[in-house]
């Protein structure tokens, strides 16, 4: 089979790609790419919510990667292919039948191929990039994390999930991961990876038509906030009880709801700005929640 390529032109791009396990399911890569950016400049993957919207949450980056040479590269997994919450935030595990699907077939896997496409293209040679989600994108972030063997990217940011898949093998996924066939060594690894759980302060909206509402997301919280605490305390709790090492994070950015541009922002700066959370004035500048 043939390797696939991909090569963004300078500035905006939407280029089609079709992954290899989903021939029958082909999405679109939106990017931005500037000037003088090389191979050997950041690279930033960013997983859009549930309007998969990856137009906009390239965009919401586009200062940044003018101002730190960043290519942005936004896989967007559309409605039409990548129905609901199951084709997208859960990551085709669990088919129509109930029965999860051979991990091949898992939508976690897909932006690491086409990470490799933008390198077998030479558009970088770094071994591996930076990802960001917000919202059902952070789901995803998430999830790709707990289920692939071999994470493929150096650093990892889940801002505003709905809910969280808990580090258990005592629940099934997607609440836990038990049932995929996964033992303790990939709670292990999960752990020891930096994940930060980014959560901003106003995402207390308990009447959002969009919060998943289920039992299980219930028992998390009643907000998103609140959830991505309960997140952190029950996987550091469960670090401890196993006696593993635990390198997450849950950083609090004040001010913001459920925004993905104010979020975006705060991201690149932290991780391009000496860890830095800019103050609410400069988050919403020009923003507007988008989810």
């Amino acid at each position: 089979m043939t390797t696939a390529t991909l090569t963004p032109e300078i500035g905006r791009s939407a280029l089609p790609f079709t992954d290899r396990f989903h021939p029958e399911r082909p999405l679109e890569v939106n990017f931005y790419r500037p000037a003088a950016h090389g191979p050997d400049d950041p690279v930033v993957f960013v997983q859009h919510g549930m309007l998969r919207n990856g137009d906009d949450y390239r965009d919401f980056w586009i200062p940044a990667a003018e101002k730190h040479n960043i290519l942005i590269a936004a896989p967007t997994f559309g409605n039409e292919h990548f129905p609901q919450a199951e084709g997208y935030n859960n990551g085709l595990v669990i088919g129509a039948d109930g029965a999860v699907a051979a991990r091949d077939n898992w939508l976690y896997g897909v932006p690491a191929r086409v990470f490799a496409a933008l390198r077998q293209g030479g558009v970088t040679r770094l071994s591996k990039p930076r990802i960001f989600g917000h919202s059902a994108g952070g789901q995803f972030v998430h999830r790709m994390l707990a289920t692939q063997d071999d994470v493929p990217f150096e650093m990892a940011f889940a801002a505003n999930s709905g809910w969280y898949t808990l580090p258990t093998l005592e629940r099934h996924f997607p609440e836990g991961l038990g049932g995929l066939g996964v033992d303790q060594s990939a709670l292990a690894r999960w752990f020891a990876y930096p994940m930060i759980i980014f959560a901003g302060d106003q995402d207390i909206n308990t009447g959002d038509p969009n919060l998943p509402a289920a039992a299980e997301a219930l028992a998390q919280g009643p907000h998103r906030f609140a959830r991505a605490h309960f997140m952190h305390d029950f996987a550091r709790r469960e670090a401890g009880r196993l006696g593993l090492p635990f390198n997450w994070q849950l950083i609090t950015v004040g001010g913001v709801g459920h925004d993905g541009a104010a979020m975006s922002r705060a991201a690149a700066a932290y991780w391009f700005e000496g860890g830095r959370i800019p103050p609410i004035e400069e988050l919403q500048l020009q923003a507007a929640p988008v989810l």
